[in-house]
């Protein structure tokens, strides 16, 4: 070989090499933890929204405007190490604002319903929107679900979005100035953590949690029916013909509602000799924790069988209302044109028990000044190969 051939050889050799090395710190760069913002559209009043992409160095990212506090979407690997969204949700911001059932959206300034949106607290009789067969949902007609929040986002190994926002004394008919601050949190162990704060300048009621539509299938690629659920409770709370309380706590023993060992969703969820079945077009009912600790505890496992992907839930709080979009019906259209049908996602909504203002006997959710409302729930993803 002669020198013209082996220098030419050498040159590129050392290109090759220099060229891995470019694309292996290429393939750690993204891979590296952080936050990126970018724009995510106008409203009609010109205010902008944005986007905020959460992503840990395992590569799972979480996406979340500040419109409506949304978890846009969330990623997670399944048994082959392949990435898929975990959520149902939307393309575009329009579609948020026009046609939105609470996908991924903070809600609040109250979870859940209201019996006919009205409370009396300290003697004063209050009046709330009511936008559900007559009753107050999810913080009525503009709900925190709607509103544009203040976000700050916290760069580092576990990124953060702050999101903050001042609901006004008489907003949907409730009273008090609430301040209120909630943080997603992408931490190193794949889960998404949500924090919640307030605190208020006269009485009122709190009950604040996110709805997101869970479908481990990555997707949306069927029902969640073949879903496998562990509930950690041993009791729920029974509700009329439109899904207000009865004021009971009934045990879940030898009724559809047993979650206590692992269960397919699909076995019992049109049991048709169930009335609470009947009411809820399956499940839309709200569990109660025996551990009554403010403590972060383990309350519910959700097992995907053909992705292997495990969504284990933690949370401060004493309840947990388990929906499994039975009132999706393919008219709503998710991204890339998908049509969400009935039963395609499930959501784990970590609460206080609805209508407590109307239920002397279930635990409080009166928030009064000098006090500070603190929850927190856990999202943690795993893999069952």
């Amino acid at each position: 070989m002669n020198a013209r051939i082996v220098y030419l050889s050498l040159a590129l050799l050392t290109g090759a090499l220099a060229m891995t090395s470019c694309n292996s710190e290429k393939a750690a760069d993204d891979q590296k933890a952080g936050i990126e913002k970018s724009a995510y559209g106008q409203l009609s009043d010109g205010r902008e929204a944005e986007l905020f992409t959460l992503r840990n160095a395992n590569g799972m990212t979480a996406r979340i405007t500040n419109y409506g506090g949304i978890l846009v979407g969330l990623t997670a690997p399944d048994k082959e190490g392949k990435f898929e969204d975990v959520t149902l949700g939307f393309d575009s911001l329009g579609t948020y604002v026009k046609n939105n059932p609470f996908f991924g959206a903070l809600v609040g300034r109250y979870g859940n319903r209201i019996a006919k949106g009205k409370f009396t607290l300290d003697g004063n009789a209050y009046t709330l929107v009511t936008n559900n067969m007559g009753n107050h949902l999810h913080g009525g007609t503009v709900g925190f679900d709607k509103v544009l929040w203040t976000a700050t986002p916290v760069d580092g190994d576990e990124p953060a979005l702050r999101l903050t926002y001042t609901a006004k004394d008489g907003e949907e008919g409730y009273p008090g100035n609430l301040s209120v601050t909630v943080i997603y949190t992408l931490q190193k162990d794949n889960a998404l953590k949500i924090d919640y704060e307030a605190t208020t300048d006269k009485p009122t009621v709190v009950n604040l949690t996110n709805h997101t539509y869970f479908n481990l299938t990555g997707g949306a690629k069927r029902d969640i029916l073949d879903h496998v659920l562990t509930i950690n409770a041993d009791r729920f709370v029974p509700v009329d013909n439109t899904l207000i309380p009865t004021g009971e706590l009934k045990p879940v023993a030898g009724t559809p509602f047993d979650f206590t060992k692992p269960t397919r969703i699909g076995d019992r969820i049109d049991d048709s000799t169930d009335v609470q079945i009947k009411y809820g077009l399956g499940y839309d009912h709200c569990w109660v924790f025996g551990d009554t600790s403010h403590s972060l505890k383990p309350i519910a496992t959700v097992y995907e069988p053909t992705t292997g992907r495990v969504m284990d839930v933690q949370t401060t709080e004493p309840a947990v209302q388990f929906y499994t979009g039975n009132f999706l019906d393919g008219s709503v259209t998710g991204r890339e044109g998908f049509p969400y049908k009935k039963r395609y996602g499930l959501c784990l909504e970590t609460e206080h028990y609805p209508d407590s203002p109307n239920q002397p006997a279930f635990p409080s959710t009166v928030l009064r000044p000098g006090q500070t409302y603190k929850t927190t729930t856990v999202y943690q993803f795993s893999v069952k190969k």
